[in-house]
């Protein structure tokens, strides 16, 4: 248990939270797969947690799930618009890092700073329902 859990101005479960937002943008910016896998992990384990915690759980998760998806796509895309030697390739990943993959990232920054601040947050679009 963290010495901030047994503060009594913490809300239950914001630790958790906060690890779990640490383990999805480490997953979009330092270690892909193995974040992800960690978060997995730590969901698993923590399946009873408090709600705050099993909200920010769920948004990571489906953010992560949501990224891959795109990545694969945009690899999709570029083998179907001829390969990694056709300059659309830039095109592709260029439109994709822009748009999508810094979208996720803002994501995860803006759902580190609600569950630092003991808040839920649910990820527009691609976000889960946090009802329980």
């Amino acid at each position: 248990m963290s010495p901030l859990e047994n503060d009594p101005g913490t809300p239950p479960g914001q630790t958790l939270a906060v690890s779990a937002e640490v383990l999805y943008l480490a997953n979009l910016l330092l270690l892909p797969g193995l974040a992800f896998v960690a978060l997995l992990w730590l969901a698993r384990k923590h399946q009873n947690a408090p709600l705050l915690a099993r909200c920010h759980l769920k948004q990571t998760i489906a953010g992560s799930i949501w990224a891959g998806v795109l990545l694969v796509l945009a690899n999709a895309a570029i083998i179907f618009f001829g390969g990694y030697h056709q300059p659309s390739t830039w095109v592709i990943a260029i439109i994709y890092f822009t748009m999508f993959h810094s979208s996720f990232v803002l994501l995860g920054v803006l759902g580190l700073a609600k569950a630092m601040a003991g808040k839920g947050y649910v990820y527009p679009l691609v976000g889960r329902n946090c009802d329980a």
